[in-house]
């Protein structure tokens, strides 16, 4: 696999790139890692485990706990929850560690395992890098130090956690949904019970697709990658709004009454808007990634918003937001964090604070989205080339710059290798749709040529 850890925690083929023993190994070096930190001084550490519906998730769940378990730390196992009930329990039981095992919006073969510390946060990179360290070097045969007797971790299920995650979204929202009908589609992932449960108590009438996860039809066909059955079912029960989700609900895409898609720039747009309304939205400033259309940046400007710009991923998003101090921040793939409420990219949430938008303002979310008009973009996923080359090939610097004189000052060139997946992205915006598509295919031919 490589490094094991990427911008969204280790991820890959369960039970071939991510086995039962690297999940057991991973957990007790986080363990002692967290331990050779302080952050389990002076008490008995206890871990929030959680994870989304694939059948895999059951094996590497047992393996997670058993490696903390022996290294002594208590487990409160929560079952299958999104990635941001994991963060929000772990935060709000006062836990020293969170685990979720899920590969978020990836295929069913695949499986992730999520670190969170105390709080609910995502680990910094450096105890990641130790972590990874601390397991490698254990691996080739320095043995661990294990409790034993009393000194090993209890485990228990936490049966709770549905309900206190529920109470916590409904009770931070600005304002009930009665009178809205809603489609969700839950990807048959993680939220299949918890969104729907949200959504009904803020006084939603509800059509619900893509809820009945059986381990094997996660993200297939449905969810936030696959919006077709959402906006047909938003068109044929004539909705309001129709919310969608991925394997682990850590984002939120949207469609409106017409079916038409709405995606993360414009949600951020919406919400930008409505909190500077409420007075929420710290410094008149969002934060999102240079993956961000370039019309959601002259929209923000048109309406007085700063707007910051980061490398992609919602983990530098997330640091951006808390070096100063800021409200509201995400991605153009929906991952959106709202920091008074949540510690990571809460779909669930971004979809009941998108519905109460509509339900507050009266007008319809189409309208609302209208604040911003998306430029052509075009991307391209390039898979089976040497990502780790993307940034050093001058070959393929040539082909950019040329792409960046052709389209001037009305487009932009963004090459990215992925964090998650074996492939580098191609993302070319311009003023017509025809000239970016002809550009992205330009650019990924010479990808596949000087990559390949």
């Amino acid at each position: 696999m490589g490094r094991l850890f990427g911008t969204d925690g280790v991820r890959g083929v369960a039970n071939a790139d991510l086995t039962a023993e690297l999940a057991l190994g991973l957990s007790v070096a986080a363990a002692h890692v967290l331990a050779e930190a302080g952050t389990f001084a002076g008490h008995r550490a206890t871990a929030v485990v959680g994870r989304d519906p694939r059948a895999s998730g059951e094996f590497l769940e047992a393996a997670v706990v058993a490696g903390l378990a022996s290294a002594g730390v208590d487990v409160l196992r929560v079952g299958v929850l999104p990635t941001p009930a994991v963060a929000h329990l772990t935060g709000a039981l006062g836990a020293d560690l969170g685990v979720m095992l899920s590969a978020s919006h990836n295929a069913m073969p695949d499986n992730g395992i999520k670190f969170f510390a105390r709080g609910g946060h995502k680990l910094a990179d450096e105890l990641e890098d130790r972590i990874e360290s601390v397991y490698a070097e254990h691996r080739t045969g320095a043995p661990w130090d294990r409790p034993t007797g009393v000194g090993v971790g209890r485990v228990r299920d936490y049966d709770q956690g549905l309900d206190q995650y529920v109470a916590h979204l409904v009770g931070v929202l600005p304002n009930r949904l009665d009178g809205l009908k809603i489609v969700l589609d839950e990807a048959h992932g993680a939220a299949s019970r918890v969104s729907p449960e949200a959504f009904a108590r803020a006084g939603a009438e509800l059509v619900t697709i893509g809820a009945v996860p059986d381990g094997l039809n996660i993200n297939d066909g449905c969810g936030s990658t696959h919006l077709d059955l959402l906006k047909a079912a938003v068109v044929e029960h004539g909705a309001d709004l129709g919310i969608a989700h991925d394997g682990d609900a850590d984002r939120c895409l949207a469609v409106d009454h017409t079916g038409a898609e709405v995606d993360g720039d414009q949600i951020l747009a919406v919400l930008a808007l409505a909190m500077r309304e409420r007075e929420a939205l710290r410094e008149d400033t969002v934060v999102a990634t240079v993956m961000s259309n370039l019309g959601f940046k002259l929209a923000m400007e048109r309406e007085g918003i700063r707007f910051v710009q980061t490398a992609v991923g919602d983990r530098y998003v997330l640091e951006e937001m808390k070096e100063h101090g800021l409200a509201l921040g995400g991605e153009q793939s929906g991952h959106v964090i709202i920091l008074d409420h949540a510690t990571t990219g809460d779909g669930t949430l971004t979809g009941l604070m998108l519905a109460a938008r509509v339900a507050q303002s009266g007008r319809t979310l189409r309208d609302l989205a209208s604040v911003m008009e998306r430029l052509p973009q075009v991307l391209i996923n390039v898979p089976d080339v040497d990502k780790s080359r993307v940034t050093s090939s001058a070959e393929l610097a040539t082909a950019v710059a040329e792409a960046e004189r052709e389209l001037g000052s009305t487009g932009r060139v963004l090459l990215r290798s992925s964090g998650t997946e074996p492939l580098v992205r191609v993302m070319v915006e311009a003023a017509d749709i025809e000239q970016a598509r002809s550009v992205a295919g330009r650019l990924a031919d010479v990808v596949k040529s000087a990559l390949g």
